[in-house]
């Protein structure tokens, strides 16, 4: 059950990608809505970050192509947002929280710019939002991980972007923040912003998601959240995932595609 959003944000067209000649991602066509939260769900190594990645123009698929706002990444980049795993990034650089959250400023710059007071006062608001103010001249290898995390959220905010991509934004935080990620990620999404989500833990995704994916290699389904995490759908996704591979792997053979050396 794959349902398509009418006038979509971002569309992905037949994309496949692949690490070293085996697929990670295969034929991939979906449409999200504007101004919903949606999240992405399936087992480990179902390609849930890479589809971010790959829509972030971080990996290159071996086909098909994917639009934001009917165009390329290149044309709207300052409209996306991109919150990477919390363990990708090295949190020992040598800079404070304010400084991190200044950074979301610079898509918003002309080149060479420098932060202008008013990109550090809109900079200090999304702080503010996420409960961090207090701590704007710490630094950010001090903070728990938690707080870490919402550091990169108000990061996020301050670039001031229509569109917000997040890999596992609950991973490792606390009960408080993670209602406080959800309650701002709600009031974003009735602002029209619209959120795209990885997510693993299937027992809160039916109260933070408006629309779900379901994930493993190919897409099993898309649509509402209550018509997409029904249990025949959730045995699909995570009960058949050695038939997926293998089935992955036959076509790619029948078909002679030759995928990218990563």
């Amino acid at each position: 059950m794959i349902q398509q959003a009418n006038n979509p944000i971002v569309e992905t067209h037949d994309l496949t990608v692949s690490y070293y000649k085996k697929p990670v991602l295969w034929d991939i066509d979906l449409c999200f809505p504007q101004g919903k939260v949606v999240g992405i769900i399936g087992p480990n190594g179902a390609g849930k970050s890479t589809l971010l990645k790959t829509m972030m123009g971080l990996i290159l698929p071996d086909s098909g192509y994917i639009k934001f706002f009917g165009q390329t990444l290149n044309k709207t980049r300052k409209l996306v947002s991109y919150v990477p795993q919390k363990e990708s990034v090295d949190w020992d650089f040598p800079a404070s929280v304010l400084d991190v959250v200044v950074m979301g400023r610079y898509a918003q710059l002309g080149l060479f710019q420098r932060p202008k007071k008013s990109d550090k006062e809109i900079s200090l608001a999304c702080l503010r939002k996420v409960g961090m103010d207090a701590m704007a001249n710490r630094q950010i290898a001090q903070l728990s991980g938690g707080q870490q995390q919402r550091v990169f959220l108000a990061r996020a905010l301050a670039q001031e972007a229509q569109l917000y991509l997040m890999d596992e934004p609950f991973v490792g935080v606390d009960a408080a923040t993670e209602k406080v990620i959800m309650d701002l990620l709600q009031a974003m999404a009735e602002a029209g912003k619209t959120i795209i989500a990885v997510h693993h833990d299937l027992q809160s995704a039916p109260n933070y998601f408006d629309w779900s994916v379901l994930l493993n290699m190919r897409v099993v389904a898309a649509g509402p959240t209550p018509d997409v995490l029904t249990p025949g759908l959730l045995q699909e996704t995570y009960g058949g995932k050695l038939t997926v591979l293998s089935k992955v792997g036959e076509l790619l053979r029948e078909k002679d595609i030759s995928p990218r050396e990563r």
